[in-house]
């Protein structure tokens, strides 16, 4: 069987969209694992790790919020995928409010979701959301990780 190590080296070859997954407590992470699963009914799919602040939280929630973002807001993953107390998590960022937790300003669009179903698959969780509303945003490229950095795609 392959190792962690080997599958991470071959998945950082693969580019992944970037998103901001928000709940209403407010919290917010950065995901790369975003999947559109289905369109009749609009599913989306998020891997949470288990041992991550976000796995409980969706879970009592019930749903979640997500703001695609675009080529240049790398310095909002950045923010997101850091650990920091929730007052200051929020600090100089501009959002506004979702059904299910804040809404990043200039993202390429925003998805809010019910939780659909959970799979528990290895170290992680994913999440179905059952897709409730769906805004777009600016047009133009997107955010993408790649080789362990950012980049616009």
């Amino acid at each position: 069987m392959a190792s962690g190590d080997e599958l991470r080296a071959a998945m950082r070859r693969f580019p992944a969209g970037i998103a901001v997954l928000t709940v209403s407590q407010p919290f917010g992470v950065t995901v790369g694992s975003l999947v559109s699963v289905s369109l009749e009914p609009p599913l989306v799919s998020v891997a949470i790790g288990l041992d991550t602040q976000a796995h409980e939280l969706v879970r009592e929630e019930g749903g979640f919020a997500l703001s695609l973002l675009a080529g240049d807001q790398e310095a909002l993953a950045q923010h997101f995928a850091r650990s920091m107390p929730p007052i200051a998590l929020w600090q100089g960022v501009e959002t506004r409010e979702g059904a299910r937790g804040p809404l990043l300003e200039g993202a390429l669009a925003w998805l809010e979701c019910a939780l659909d179903g959970e799979h528990r698959a290895g170290d992680h969780t994913i999440f179905v959301g059952g897709v409730e509303r769906i805004e777009l945003g600016r047009d133009g490229p997107g955010l993408v990780y790649r080789q362990g950095s950012y980049a616009q795609a």
